[in-house]
């Protein structure tokens, strides 16, 4: 099955990530931001929808966020639910329509999402993913610049 939905838990992510947004809180909002602006990239490098789950202590209550379609969905969990038990609820109705990854930390969490056909990553190698994916890209991103500076330069000479 295709890989339809990344499912990460944003805080758990964060922890694992002292290089992103260096110097803030891994509970602030600008830490929050960097995280989200980073899964932007890799959503538009690789194609593959996401979701960014956090814990609801540190939601911009009062400031609705309107999203472009085609943007990282950022939530945040209620008081009384943790972003674990949001994460868990998603991974299981994404199910039917493929493959899901779930990006944490979190052992249980990991354990419970593959016990039932979910699939896992690990931060680190999530974080590794990103850099690779976003590597990738950028070379890419320099093939096509030179094939089109070569195709001008040959239009222009003739």
């Amino acid at each position: 099955m295709a890989l339809v939905r990344i499912l990460v838990d944003g805080y758990s992510l964060l922890h694992n990530w002292p290089e992103l947004a260096p110097g803030a809180a891994r509970h602030s909002e600008a830490a929050r931001d960097a995280l989200v602006e980073m899964l932007t990239q890799y959503q538009d490098a690789k194609g593959t929808p996401i979701t960014v789950f956090f814990d609801g202590a540190g939601s911009r209550r009062g400031k609705p966020k309107n999203e472009a379609a085609g943007t990282v969905e950022v939530l945040f969990s209620r008081a009384g639910q943790t972003a674990d038990d949001m994460i868990e609820r998603a991974a299981h109705r994404f199910q039917e329509y493929g493959e899901v990854l779930v990006v944490t930390d979190d052992y249980a969490e990991r354990d419970m999402v593959s016990g039932f056909g979910g699939s896992v990553a690990s931060c680190d190698n999530f974080i590794r993913m990103i850099g690779g994916a976003l590597t990738e890209l950028q070379d890419k991103l320099k093939q096509h610049n030179r094939a089109e500076r070569n195709r001008f330069n040959r239009g222009c000479g003739s």
